[in-house]
């Protein structure tokens, strides 16, 4: 019986984050690789003008940006945040993701 935590990824073996989601034209992907009541780990690529509009979430969510630049909301206040840069959201504050000027790839990783 396995007793396996992450999916969707190999396990034992060095690879490249920015390798593991795809860019698709005019979309936005997601690869979760942990999902659980403590934590959550989801990778994302954004195609130039996509977005996920203003939420909130019950945990602390860090976004780690591993290609390209990330426009983030947190309440009223907006980031750059380019790749190898990283920007925690609040649990229970309003945010968003979006992808204005160019295409980018993320890792989010909530604990709850």
């Amino acid at each position: 019986m396995s007793n396996k935590i992450m999916k969707n990824i190999e396990t034992a073996k060095a690879l490249t984050l920015a390798d593991l989601v795809t860019y698709q034209d005019g979309q936005v992907v997601s690869k979760t690789l942990v999902q659980n009541p403590s934590v959550s780990l989801t990778l994302f690529s954004f195609d130039k003008g996509e977005e996920i509009s203003t939420h909130s979430s019950h945990g602390d969510a860090m976004v780690y940006v591993i290609d390209g630049q990330a426009e983030i909301t947190i309440g009223d206040e907006k980031f750059n945040v380019k790749a190898g840069e990283t920007i925690v959201m609040p649990a229970e504050v309003p945010h968003a993701v979006a992808a204005p000027e160019q295409r980018m790839k993320f890792m989010l990783t909530v604990v709850f």
